[in-house]
């Protein structure tokens, strides 16, 4: 995924120079790491699969998998998240959830990212397996229990029901306001 300039060039000069203060401020070397975004975002302390979607958001920022994030990288994934379009958002998640890289979702992957998801926000409408079969079953179309990107995209842009539950239950936009607002008061 590579930086989108005109999403970049989207953000106001004012909120730049908020969030470039606040990185430099959290991160004076210039290179947040993972566990500096973890203390960022008040992330510290999760349960194994919460640090594991934790890091997987990491390596999706980390575009060029240096172990850190640079500002450029910091402000394209602010840009995104907080002012991206859906279908570029919609690609971002694809990459998120497919964890092994292989270019699909399995149901264990998906399975995993709802139970982190659930662990950070503490949301309980529905549990992560109702929604992972949710899923399968309104955009998985082949049936071939594996998500393609295409399939996700058009299956979530198709479904309001699943478009509601990838940009709410699965938006980091509120946690990543914190970034803009200060430190989070509460998991």
């Amino acid at each position: 995924m590579g930086i989108n300039r005109s999403s970049v060039m989207d953000i106001d000069s004012v909120d730049i120079h908020h969030w470039y203060n606040k990185f430099m401020r959290e991160s004076p070397s210039g290179l947040l790491t993972l566990y500096e975004l973890k203390a960022i975002l008040g992330l510290q302390g999760m349960n194994d699969e919460a640090n594991g979607y934790i890091e997987q958001v990491f390596a999706t920022f980390d575009m060029n998998q240096d172990g850190f994030i640079d500002f450029v990288e910091y402000v394209a994934a602010l840009s995104l998240i907080l002012k991206g379009k859906i279908d570029q958002k919609l690609k971002w998640y694809f990459k998120l959830y497919d964890v092994d890289g292989n270019g699909k979702i399995d149901r264990d992957e998906l399975l995993s990212i709802f139970k982190a998801i659930q662990a950070i926000n503490r949301q309980t409408d529905m549990s992560p397996e109702e929604i992972t079969n949710l899923v399968f079953e309104k955009i998985d179309v082949n049936g071939d229990g594996e998500l393609t990107l295409e399939e996700f995209i058009d299956g979530t842009q198709q479904s309001d029901e699943i478009m509601d539950i990838v940009t709410k239950s699965l938006d980091l936009s509120n946690v990543l306001k914190v970034i803009k607002n200060g430190r989070r008061n509460s998991i």
